[in-house]
């Protein structure tokens, strides 16, 4: 029957339905024609979303929002401008440092594409910088906003593998920031190749201004992060300070949002919160479907099968990791891979937690593989490019990034 809902998977993907949809409607129809009631799906679409710590979801969503809109991603990117902006094709390294800061408020990949992006990218193309070039390296630090906690996908797998949500946010710091170094080392050797303008020199009194200006910004990981380590409050909690803080942030100290600009961010983040907590209700059906078929103890019996060596068995378990990312998204992809695979990762001695790190980094990845690549898609828009261009322009820095992740299976003392 497992064969039956591929094929069925495969034929709606080809008829152009949404993946969603798509997940629901074959697992349906399978379970239909295995004479398992329908009143199952119902059942666990409601079991895959009651969970408390989905709560954080929509609320790190609606703070990250509400800080891409204004003047707290403008001033994180002047403070990194004032730091680095003095060496040759200092720009980039603004740009990745930038997507390590807003990655460290928003938890999402396309948010701190986009924020990044509507500062940078003009900027970017006054000084003379290839414009594919510049969306592409925007949007290869949009990943690091997946991994550098808070990070919504995280959320999602410490559901579904019950394992603590804090303890991966604590490891999501050294494979994020090591993302971080290997597009910035590819875009140092462009810049050099390019002979890329210097930004702005160096000066004691400039990053001193630009980062009082940005201290509420810089504030807001401290304020989320410190509050979950220390005990304070839980990541779900954490969520919810994180928009407070925001809208504080934002209407009374910045005052560069009016109440009806909060009013339709909320809107856009309601309506992005609902596409996911949608994605997560169908794929639970399909993951219930598998479990019940037994498909995770097939895969992993198959798996042993192929290869005993256990760093043989861990390349293959990220090729497909990387495989799923490039045309699933990532929150369906992980419902579906985390109780296929847990299982084998377990069985090969591999930490629950330095899995969910391995997983997250090998999705986040997929935001840049076309064709479900959502952080080009949105650089694109924001640079006004098309997505060929973009798509070209991303390749080294995509190896770069394989690269981390290698190093992120393989080096788990480092990481």
């Amino acid at each position: 029957m497992s064969l039956v809902l591929a094929g069925l998977f495969v034929v709606f993907l080809i008829m152009g339905i949404p993946v969603a949809i798509v997940i629901g409607a074959a697992s349906m129809t399978a379970l239909n024609l295995s004479g398992v009631p329908l009143m199952v799906v119902p059942q666990q679409m409601f079991s895959g979303i009651n969970s408390f710590a989905f709560v954080a979801v929509p609320m790190f969503i609606l703070a990250g929002d509400i800080m891409a809109q204004g003047e707290i991603s403008k001033r994180l990117v002047a403070f990194a401008d004032s730091m680095f902006g003095f060496i040759k094709g200092g720009l980039s390294i603004v740009s990745v440092l930038a997507g390590m800061f807003f990655a460290a408020i928003s938890g999402s990949g396309a948010a701190t594409t986009a924020a990044v992006g509507a500062s940078l990218v003009p900027e970017l193309k006054r000084k003379g910088y290839d414009p594919a070039a510049a969306a592409s390296l925007i949007a290869a630090s949009g990943t690091i906003g997946v991994v550098i906690p808070p990070s919504v996908p995280m959320i999602i797998y410490a559901v579904i593998a019950q394992e603590s949500v804090a303890k991966l946010f604590l490891n999501g710091f050294i494979p994020g920031v090591a993302m971080g170094v290997g597009l910035i080392a590819i875009a140092l050797v462009q810049g050099h190749r390019r002979a890329y303008p210097r930004g702005t020199p160096f000066d004691l009194s400039t990053i001193w201004r630009t980062l009082l200006s940005a201290s509420w910004g810089l504030m807001a990981p401290l304020l989320i992060l410190g509050g979950i380590f220390s005990g304070v409050f839980t990541p779900s909690e954490a969520a919810v300070v994180a928009v407070n803080y925001a809208i504080i942030v934002s209407l009374f100290i910045y005052r560069d949002l009016t109440l009806k600009g909060l009013y339709q961010i909320m809107m856009r983040a309601g309506v992005t919160t609902a596409v996911i907590m949608f994605v997560i209700a169908a794929s639970s059906v399909l993951s219930w479907a598998l479990s019940s078929w037994q498909v995770p103890s097939a895969i992993a019996e198959y798996a042993l099968s192929l290869s005993s060596n256990p760093y043989v068995l861990l390349l293959l378990i990220m090729a497909l990791i990387l495989v799923t990312g490039v045309f699933l998204e990532t929150a369906s992809a992980l419902i579906i891979l985390t109780p296929m695979l847990l299982p084998l990762a377990m069985q090969l001695g591999i930490d629950t937690v330095h899995f969910g790190i391995i997983i997250v980094v090998g999705l986040a990845i997929g935001m840049v593989t076309p064709p479900v690549a959502i952080n080009l898609f949105v650089a694109s828009t924001t640079a006004n490019l098309p997505i060929e261009r973009i798509t070209k322009a991303v390749f080294p820095y995509l190896m770069a990034l394989i690269f981390v992740y290698l190093m992120i299976a393989f080096v788990p003392l480092v990481f």
